[in-house]
C-alpha cells in the first residue's frame, strides 16, 4: 500500500471514529433533552448560585432566545461530559495501532485516569467551590443591592471555572507523563516546587473571578496535586527500574552458577 493510500485510509478512519463519538453525544443529548429535559438540568447547575442567592432572588434572561439557547447549552455541555469516555475510547482506538506495546500499557490508564480525574475537579468545582465563593460574593455585596445574575454570564463562567478546575486535576497526569517520558526528573521538579506554588496562585489569580477565596480554592489544590504527582511519578519510576534491570546472576552463597 502506497504512502498516499495509507494517508487517506487514516483520514477515514478518522472521520469514521469523529462520526461514532458526534453520534454518541447526540444521543445522549436527545435522551437528556427528553428526560429530565433543558430546563431542569440548567436548574440543577444554577442550584449553588440559587442557594447564595437572597431569598425571592432569580436569574434574568436579556436577549430574546437567551432563555431557550442557554439550556440547551447546558444540556449539550452534559451530554459531552456523559459520553466522554465513548469519545475518548474512540480517540484511543484510533491511536493504538500505532503506539508499541509498552505505551499502549501506558497509554490506556492514562487515558481513564485524566477521563476520572477531569471530571473529579468538575464535581468538585460544583459541589464545594461554588457554594464556598457564592455565598462569600452575597455576603460581601451591599445590601442595597439586588442580585440578579443574567444566565448567559453565570453560563460563561461555569464553563470557564469547570475547565479551570477539570484541567487543575490534571496535574498528576501531567507530571507523571514529564518524568516517565525522561524529559524531568522528580528531584527536579522537587527542586521547583517554590515556583509551582508562585505560578499556581499567579494562574488562580488570573482564572478564577477577583475574589481571594476562589483564588486559594484553586491554587491550593493545584500545589496539593503537583505533590501527588511527584509522588505518583517516584512510585512509577521505581516500578520502571525493577522491570528494567537484569535479574541477578549470583546465587544466595555468592557465587556465580
Amino acid at each position: 500500500m502506497s504512502t498516499q493510500e495509507t494517508f487517506i485510509s487514516h483520514l477515514i478512519e478518522l472521520r469514521q471514529r469523529l462520526m461514532r463519538a458526534l453520534i454518541a453525544v447526540l444521543a445522549v443529548f436527545v435522551a437528556l433533552f427528553l428526560w429530565p429535559g433543558a430546563g431542569p438540568i440548567y436548574d440543577f447547575l444554577a442550584a449553588p448560585l440559587m442557594q447564595a442567592l437572597p431569598q425571592g432572588a432569580k436569574m434574568i434572561a436579556t436577549g430574546v432566545i437567551t432563555p431557550f439557547m442557554v439550556p440547551m447549552k447546558v444540556t449539550a455541555l452534559v451530554a459531552f461530559m456523559v459520553a466522554l469516555p465513548y469519545v475518548l475510547f474512540q480517540a484511543w482506538a484510533f491511536v493504538a495501532p500505532g503506539l508499541y506495546e509498552h505505551e499502549k500499557r501506558l497509554a490506556l490508564p492514562i487515558v481513564v485516569l485524566s477521563t476520572l480525574l477531569f471530571l473529579l475537579g468538575v464535581a468538585f468545582c460544583y459541589y464545594f467551590v461554588f457554594g464556598k465563593v457564592f455565598t462569600f460574593i452575597n455576603n460581601f455585596a451591599p445590601k442595597s443591592i439586588t442580585p440578579a445574575p443574567d444566565i448567559e454570564a453565570y453560563f460563561s463562567f461555569v464553563i470557564t471555572m469547570f475547565i479551570a478546575f477539570g484541567v487543575t486535576f490534571e496535574i498528576p497526569i501531567v507530571v507523571v507523563i514529564l518524568v516517565r517520558a525522561g524529559v524531568v526528573s522528580v528531584d527536579k521538579l522537587a527542586e521547583v516546587r517554590p515556583y509551582v506554588i508562585v505560578g499556581a496562585f499567579v494562574v488562580a489569580a488570573v482564572v478564577t473571578p477577583p475574589d481571594v477565596l476562589s483564588q486559594f480554592m484553586l491554587a491550593l489544590p493545584m500545589c496539593l496535586l503537583y505533590e501527588a504527582g511527584l509522588l505518583c511519578a517516584r512510585f512509577v519510576g521505581a516500578r520502571q527500574k525493577e522491570v528494567e534491570s537484569p535479574p541477578s546472576s549470583i546465587d544466595p552463597t555468592g557465587k556465580a552458577p
